[in-house]
């Protein structure tokens, strides 16, 4: 078995052990790296060198205790700051003349850095962070690794493509409107959101309204768990810091990791009621339907989690708030409106669809602005409220299979953020209401000649707020079932 075979907890118990080595570690991983990322786009930027003198520098002072993720090989999405590599922002806007170099680390970074993690560069994300799908003019498109011809969503498409590929065993993502789960779901991996307020949520372009949040990528429900222990930035009794913004209550050290390795929380609990439906904010506004492939994966996740046992329901019809969808677009564009591109030079360096979020966004009244967010404010507690009838709940991950390259109107921003809605209608809700959301892998689409292993589809659940070790719980007993990591994608 090759080192990108093994799990990240296998690889990081190995390194512990001292059986594994971290500059071989890393040496493996940039040799992947190496051969893969020109055809697949996923890192934006390799930082080899200064990989390969922070995995010796590890091997020279040897494993902390309270270093969880130490050697383990990671990647630093592009929207957030590493002192001394250059952001990029998947923009023009932050190239050539206008590069940005950052003195300082942001939050998450400086989190991974202390659990002992090496980064190997930035991984690839769409401009500013603001499309579901990773095809920026700045760069390459991050491709998706089952079929080259369909991108990795986004944003965080670079971190999925690359531990989808086997270029790194897990990578941090960030989402503010499913931008974990989205390429999770195209890519075939477990994506967690976590819940507003529980991880340090600084770095890039700061969320207006709390929607962004930071959250792992893995191939297995432990891997997604041991890299979320790694983001809770704890002291060394095991308590978490205040993140200088809200605070959610973390669980014990080690406890997510044991709900996903047992299947239960750390009461015991192995059954749950879960409620299941195909509820979307966008129905309201947009023709959302769920392709027969998608179907096919809600089905097939439904009728898993019967049979082990778990208390199935469907809810009352959860009707649309048609104040939901104007609401959540003024956020948006108002959270574009500060971006820091300022003259027409650099604006024009701007994509249509950014470029109109931004121009649109700085046209916002202060009374529209203050009127979505009490919108928005109602639409949380609504759906707080109906989410905390179930113990989790079940929705889609995405509408459609993973879109293919260019699919996406290019010069038609309305067009474009229709298209993104009607593909991944279930995700930035949970973002409005702050709720924690695991993405899991559960069928795969028949294979054709572009995608001889087939297409991953996958399945959301939702949690009450602080509910991830239950989401944790549930996604761990569907991969003992599913056997999703079994698969590999053909550039595998």
């Amino acid at each position: 078995m090759t080192l990108h075979d093994r799990t990240a907890l296998d690889l990081r118990d190995g390194l512990r052990a001292g059986s594994l080595d971290p500059e071989d570690v890393v040496d493996h991983y940039l040799a992947r790296v190496e051969r893969l990322n020109p055809a697949l786009g996923a890192f934006s930027t390799v930082t080899a060198d200064a990989a390969r003198r922070r995995a010796a520098d590890l091997g020279h002072r040897g494993p902390d205790a309270g270093a969880v993720l130490w050697g383990l090989p990671t990647g630093d999405k592009d929207l957030g700051d590493r002192a001394g590599v250059p952001t990029g922002f998947g923009s023009r806007a932050f190239a050539g003349p206008h590069r940005y170099v950052p003195e300082v680390s942001s939050d998450v970074v400086q989190v991974l850095d202390a659990a002992g993690s090496v980064s190997l560069g930035k991984t690839a994300a769409p401009e500013l962070g603001f499309p579901s799908h990773t095809e920026p003019l700045a760069g390459p498109p991050a491709r998706n690794p089952w079929d080259l011809t369909r991108g990795a969503g986004g944003s965080s498409g670079g971190a999925a493509a690359a531990v989808a590929a086997g270029m790194l065993p897990v990578a941090p993502g960030s989402d503010g409107g499913g931008s974990i789960r989205i390429p999770a779901a195209a890519c075939g991996l477990v994506g967690l959101k976590p819940t507003r307020g529980l991880l340090p949520a600084g770095g890039g372009v700061e969320s207006l309204g709390g929607l962004v949040v930071h959250g792992p990528l893995a191939r297995t429900t432990a891997d997604a768990a041991l890299l979320l222990e790694g983001m809770l930035p704890r002291r060394a009794d095991g308590s978490v810091p205040h993140p200088r913004t809200l605070r959610t209550l973390a669980g014990a050290p080690g406890s997510y990791l044991d709900a996903a390795r047992r299947g239960s929380t750390p009461d015991g609990r192995t059954t749950f009621r879960i409620g299941v439906s195909t509820f979307s904010a966008w129905s309201a506004t947009y023709d959302i339907a769920l392709d027969p492939e998608a179907r096919a994966a809600f089905d097939t996740a439904a009728a898993t989690l019967a049979a082990l046992g778990h208390d199935l329901t469907e809810p009352p019809e959860w009707e649309p708030d048609p104040a939901y969808a104007p609401a959540f677009r003024t956020l948006w564009m108002a959270g574009a409106a500060a971006v820091p591109v300022d003259d027409p030079e650099r604006l024009a360096l701007l994509e249509p669809l950014t470029r109109w979020l931004v121009e649109s966004g700085r046209a916002v009244p202060a009374r529209a602005l203050a009127e979505a967010l009490a919108a928005l404010a109602r639409f949380e507690r609504t759906l707080v409220a109906r989410v905390d009838e179930h113990d989790a709940v079940l929705l889609p991950a995405m509408a459609m299979t993973p879109r293919p390259i260019g699919w996406y109107d290019a010069q038609d921003p309305e067009r474009n953020f229709e298209q993104q809605c009607r593909y991944t209608p279930y995700t930035s809700m949970i973002n409005v209401a702050g709720l924690p959301a695991i993405t899991v892998p559960v069928t795969w689409t028949t294979p054709d000649a572009a995608a001889p292993a087939g297409l991953p589809m996958g399945v959301q659940l939702v949690g009450r707020p602080g509910g991830e070790h239950t989401l944790l719980a549930l996604a761990a007993q569907l991969e003992d079932r599913l056997r999703w990591p079994d698969r590999r994608p053909p550039v595998w």
